[in-house]
């Protein structure tokens, strides 16, 4: 069975993480994409190595693990757009096209002719997403957003990290580029509410995705704690903010466990089951706004509780009685644990040269599953196909482009 997606075409001018993720989520759910990358060097990312891909005989490849991540199921076409007829070829490919998704500093695109202005004249069905670090608005709207930067920037490290007075204090950023992937699924979102309203009209769009507006808006329950409260949230390093008992405590073994008790419910049955049911009528800790007023008093004793047993032992007690407790893995762990290879989250595909490994979309739909078929191109290895099939381009007339370096 085909992905929902069949039968739509993305022309996909972006580079690096954000843009790309979105139009990965195109490609896996079933989207024809086709990926516009410079001749020479293609995306930035092929050559954010190392780790690289490793062949057949465990030799490295030119791909890197960083492009990888971010490119399966689209077709590599090349195509120097700071020449006029690249910018005629992407201008005819559009025309063609349903979606287009580029990442481009704002007005980058308009000096070549590819703005959504010019292009919705040729296709008026064309949506048309443009994301950047700060939108199409504003006094920064000419400027380069990066992950790290937004992070910074829209709060999310002043809330990451260990508290103030503890060891390692100090804003953090978060292990991933988060910005740039909730961008993406951000992105994706807003150009299939697109897809809908042109069902309706007939009409595309113009979609414009900021970097900082969407990790501002990610915020989401610390900035509503800010909005009541009228205090900016802090750093609270393992523990939660709104929520007693609701972090990693200390077992028998060494390790730690996440406890994550959310209602008092699940308190009371914490506390009979190991023996201290006076804690959950203590007045202290009955409710879970005491418990977060009297959360030094509690954290405590909750240790000297946790230090008894392993950490086995407390998943599969806390396990049935139904209080959330779970290990903290390593990512060779969480890829070896029963649950996420029972929801086959880890891929491979297989090319000519080797193996790609990849991580699956975690999207699973009933009626149209979603498949995997085509790894992540090498550079320009769809061009000819691509231009013959879909422009109609003779051999002839290809590799005249190919001589002016317009295509490689």
């Amino acid at each position: 069975m085909a992905g929902p997606l069949t039968g739509l075409r993305v022309l996909d001018l972006s580079r690096v993480m954000a843009g790309p993720w979105c139009t990965q989520i195109l490609a896996d759910m079933g989207a024809e994409v086709i990926k516009i990358e410079h001749p020479l060097l293609g995306d930035d990312t092929r050559h954010w190595g190392p780790p690289w891909l490793k062949d057949w005989e465990s030799n490295d490849t030119s791909e890197s693990a960083y492009y990888l991540s971010a490119n399966r199921g689209k077709h590599s076409v090349t195509v120097d757009i700071g020449q006029p007829e690249g910018q005629a070829l992407v201008r005819e490919l559009a025309a063609e096209s349903d979606i287009l998704v580029e990442n481009f500093k704002s007005g980058g695109l308009a000096r070549k002719g590819l703005d959504y202005a010019t292009l919705e004249a040729i296709n008026p069905g064309l949506v048309y997403c443009s994301i950047t670090g700060f939108g199409q608005t504003g006094p920064m709207a000419s400027m380069a957003g990066y992950d790290y930067l937004i992070q910074a920037q829209a709060g999310l490290m002043s809330i990451t990290g260990a508290a103030d007075g503890e060891p390692g204090a100090g804003p953090q950023r978060v292990g991933m580029a988060v910005s740039d992937l909730t961008t993406g699924m951000n992105a994706t979102i807003a150009i299939l509410g697109a897809l809908h309203h042109r069902h309706s009209t007939g009409l595309g769009q113009y979609i414009d995705m900021a970097l900082l507006d969407v990790q501002v808006s990610w915020l989401a329950n610390q900035a509503l704690n800010y909005f009541c409260s009228g205090t900016p949230p802090t750093r609270t390093g393992e523990y939660h903010p709104n929520l007693v008992p609701y972090q990693p405590f200390p077992t028998a073994d060494g390790e730690k466990v996440i406890i994550a008790i959310g209602n008092d419910g699940q308190f009371k049955r914490f506390c009979e089951a190991v023996g201290r049911p006076e804690l959950a009528v203590d007045h202290r800790f009955s409710t879970n706004p005491e418990r977060v007023k009297h959360r030094l008093a509690l954290i405590p004793l909750m240790v000297q509780i946790t230090q008894r047993r392993t950490s086995h032992e407390w998943i599969e007690m806390l396990g049935a009685i139904s209080v959330p407790c779970g290990p903290i893995q390593n990512i060779a762990q969480v890829f070896a644990d029963p649950q996420v290879q029972a929801r086959k989250m880890q891929i491979e595909l297989e090319t000519a040269t080797g193996a790609v490994p990849g991580v699956a979309n975690p999207i699973k739909y009933s009626r149209t599953p979603l498949e995997y078929h085509k790894p992540p191109p090498r550079l320009g290895e769809d061009t000819d196909s691509v231009l013959e099939r879909l422009l109609h381009k003779g051999a002839g007339e290809i590799s005249a482009l190919r001589q002016k370096g317009v295509v490689k």
